[in-house]
């Protein structure tokens, strides 16, 4: 049981943590995104080459969700977070957001053509990272795409506020080509890796197809 509390335990700090500060991390991230030209160019390439429903995983309020809609894409949320699916159901009644994790993310096998997970897997402990994309190659149709964005970087960060309220949880900045390479044990060809300097952290956007033939080699759970 100790060791099922481990493994779960960034989920729940994730969890409590966001719930608190949803509504000022909503009015905080929309307008970033809005001036967020290369990011939105990737989410468009994205939707140009996705064919079938998206799962924005850790969608947070639910802002990426809607721009991935208003492209034409048949987008849906996920976050961990019951505060942040609020407000995202709130800000966009028209679309669909349910609560749930990028650890076991809960739709049948083959069902999706995308999955976006936009700054959302740094929660996620390094070693966590090969089994959620083997989910994600579990969930997606043959050569169905998955976007990532991340801090790039390699250390293991502590936050304890944010938003201008307590919080606990951690930031793992992610040397971009270990990303890439757990990417392709997982069975994808890599599409395109963009760089970008100039915030906080640099980040990265990886952009990536599952190959026609995959079979993940991890168990679904």
């Amino acid at each position: 049981m100790a060791a099922v509390l481990a493994m779960t335990d960034f989920l729940e700090r994730a969890r409590a943590s966001y719930d608190r500060i949803a509504e000022d991390y909503a009015k905080s991230v929309r307008p970033r995104f809005a001036a967020d030209a290369v990011g939105r160019g990737m989410l468009g390439a994205f939707a140009d080459l996705v064919d079938g429903r998206v799962a924005d995983v850790g969608c947070g309020p639910g802002h990426v969700t809607a721009h991935l809609a208003g492209l034409g894409v048949d987008a849906f949320g996920v976050d961990v977070s019951p505060g942040m699916i609020a407000v995202a159901r709130g800000a966009y009644p028209r679309l669909r957001f349910e609560v749930g994790t990028m650890t076991a993310l809960d739709v049948p096998d083959g069902s999706l053509g995308g999955i976006v997970a936009w700054w959302s897997i740094f929660h996620v402990p390094p070693e966590r990272l090969r089994g959620v994309f083997a989910g994600f190659a579990r969930a997606l149709v043959p050569a169905g795409h998955v976007l990532v964005g991340f801090h790039a970087g390699d250390a293991q960060l502590h936050l304890g506020t944010a938003y201008g309220s307590p919080v606990d949880y951690d930031v793992h900045l992610l040397p971009p080509e270990r990303v890439v390479k757990l990417l392709r044990r997982a069975g994808f060809d890599i599409v395109a890796h963009v760089e970008l300097e100039g915030a906080t952290h640099p980040q990265a956007i990886v952009l990536a197809r599952k190959g026609q033939t995959h079979h993940s080699a991890m168990p679904h759970r």
